[in-house]
């Protein structure tokens, strides 16, 4: 095998994420802080595609989680902001590993319109002479390496962050919790696309919530409490307001996944059909008169426009779709009220309100 090229180009940016107020340039600078090498570094030139890759593969994206930590830290009268960014970077960090192995694990070359990690090492070897196979195998270990490298900049960004022994052992108690809640919910995700067994209702909910709610929104408004020196209630009950907004989300990006429009969400519509992913909206077609439509095209990776439109229109006239989007307004509905009654600051009970409102006009 030829050598591929160390060069690499854009990378896999975050997943499409509930519309936000930007959380401007110091997300960005905290990342250039976690992720700068070390003085007097002279990186070999694989080092540097590492490198390179992970730049590429923070840059973009809405930020959102980032936004999360600082807000409830600022809304809960927070003294720490010194140490808001390096915490909120390692959300961002651990985002880019999930982001990265997930498109490994999906075999996805592009995302939100870029090249994926993968993809973008799979082209510069192809472009070097590869053969397929081999080009397969630079494409995995580039990634799998990058999102590797992604997890431990996480964990160091928390580890190192300028706050109080006691605090920092909390932040990293619940980070090891959440990474081995979403890689449990990641397999089991990929276990039901088996089609062994047809999970439940309860089993994929579980899966997203494990998968995406825990990291995406519960440690995020988590790490904004502790930042902020907040009552372990407080704490643990931020938790529960995350799990149900993040479960509302992801039912409304599984809605998006079959039928949005790709110029807004960066993604195919014939993905989560061709790679067989039980949804809410699969599951719930199961036990309607669609699913025959649905089942002949689920996991067909040859499948084109013309199947998935028969599937949108099985899924819309079954009210899987509907249903679906009715689940995701009670887990709004739900994180709102339980906000409501923890006793929290008043600006902070309306700031998770407004979220709650834009999380489901973005997803609209």
């Amino acid at each position: 095998m030829t050598a591929p090229a160390t060069e690499t180009g854009p990378a896999a940016a975050p997943a499409a994420a509930p519309a936000a107020k930007p959380a401007g340039d110091w997300v960005g600078r905290a990342l250039d802080e976690q992720l700068a090498p070390p003085a007097g570094s002279a990186p070999g030139p694989d080092e540097a595609a590492l490198t390179r890759a992970l730049a590429d593969a923070t840059t973009g994206g809405k930020r959102f989680r980032p936004q999360l930590v600082e807000s409830v830290h600022r809304l809960l009268g927070g003294r720490r902001p010194q140490a808001v960014p390096a915490v909120a970077a390692a959300l961002e960090l651990l985002h880019t590993a999930f982001v990265v192995h997930d498109d490994v694990i999906d075999g996805d070359d592009t995302r939100r319109g870029r090249p994926s990690t993968p993809g973008t090492f799979r082209a510069h070897a192809h472009r070097a002479g590869a053969s397929p196979t081999a080009a397969d195998t630079y494409a995995l270990a580039g990634a799998v390496l990058t999102g590797d490298l992604a997890l431990a900049a996480a964990v160091r960004a928390v580890a190192t962050a300028p706050a109080p022994p006691a605090t920092i052992s909390r932040l990293l108690d619940l980070l090891d919790s959440a990474l081995r809640i979403s890689a449990a919910g990641e397999l089991a995700d990929v276990r039901f696309s088996l089609g062994l067994a047809e999970p439940s209702l309860a089993d994929v909910l579980t899966m997203e919530e494990h998968k995406t709610a825990v990291y995406s929104f519960e440690l995020p408004l988590q790490y904004g409490a502790v930042l902020a020196g907040a009552d372990e209630a407080v704490v643990v009950g931020l938790g529960r307001v995350g799990r149900q907004l993040g479960l509302a989300f992801q039912l409304l990006d599984d809605v998006q996944g079959v039928f949005g429009d790709p110029a807004r969400t960066g993604k195919s519509p014939l993905g989560d059909l061709r790679e067989g992913k039980r949804t809410p909206l699969v599951v719930h077609a199961r036990t309607t008169s669609a699913w025959p439509v649905v089942r002949r095209h689920l996991g067909d990776p040859d499948l084109g426009p013309a199947g998935a439109a028969d599937v949108r229109r099985a899924l819309e006239a079954c009210g899987s779709r509907a249903f679906v989007e009715q689940l995701a307004a009670g887990y709004v509905e739900a994180a709102t009220a339980q906000t409501a009654e923890l006793g929290l600051p008043a600006a902070l009970v309306a700031w998770v309100g407004d979220m709650s409102q834009t999380l489901t006009r973005g997803a609209a």
